[in-house]
């Protein structure tokens, strides 16, 4: 589904992602784990086109799309929950989703999107009339996914979609997130919390200043110590 080779990515003099290659297929959950400042962020910034990259080339259902700006991405297929939400506050939790749908969609083919929206997530159906900055966190999580998914996209980014929750909300999201791979979306996953990443993904990398110095099987990356040493800044991780 999504092909990165030889990405790097620089701000000025400062080398964020140091020419790293990753894969993620059809229907997966990938996990890109690394702790603070490792480039993870960086990665999906690049890999959605609001940053552009230094070198590499990105490739998605086998078409390159290095280069292109987010919105042709979009149309493409792929779409970014960004770190910290980003949701249009001031605006109701209905308005927020709709101006997510793309120009020219049909109203009655937007009233389909949003009663699927409010199936997948039944606090926004209750919540629909609220101003969004009134939402509490896990809320604001969920109406910044359902913002996504009404672009219908078929891959999905997200950066860090725990931050800032507390632990029995945490929880809650990663279900959710599981939920949307038994649904055929694709995601790559950028997060903090490690284990519960891990239990939901299917495979995974780990990143450190930069470069990639792990990947593997979920499964494998849970159970070996060479994680722990990366998010510890050990050397030989």
């Amino acid at each position: 589904m999504l092909e990165v080779t030889g990405l790097e990515v620089a701000y000025g003099a400062i080398r964020a992602v140091r020419g790293i290659d990753l894969r993620v297929g059809q229907g997966e959950i990938v996990a890109l784990l690394g702790p603070n400042g490792a480039g993870k962020s960086s990665t999906l910034m690049a890999i959605m086109g609001v940053v552009p990259p230094r070198a590499g080339r990105i490739r998605l259902e086998g078409r390159d799309v290095s280069g292109l700006a987010p919105e042709a991405l979009v149309r493409a297929g792929m779409a970014l929950v960004p770190e910290g939400r980003r949701i249009f506050a001031p605006l109701t939790v209905t308005e927020n989703l709709v101006v997510a749908a793309p120009p020219g969609r049909r109203r009655s083919e937007l009233a389909a999107d949003l009663e699927e929206m409010h199936a997948l997530f039944p606090v926004l159906a209750e919540r629909r009339t609220q101003q969004a900055g009134t939402l509490s966190g896990g809320e604001q999580q969920q109406l910044a996914i359902a913002r996504c998914l009404m672009g219908r996209p078929r891959m999905v980014l997200l950066d860090e979609p725990s931050l800032g929750l507390a632990p029995q909300i945490v929880d809650q999201i990663f279900d959710l997130i599981a939920g949307l791979r038994d649904r055929g979306l694709t995601i790559l996953l950028v997060e903090q919390n490690v284990d519960l990443s891990l239990e939901i993904a299917d495979r995974g990398y780990v990143l450190v200043g930069g470069e990639m110095v792990l990947d593997g099987p979920a499964a494998a990356l849970a159970a070996s110590e060479g994680v722990e040493r990366a998010f510890l800044g050990l050397s030989g991780a």
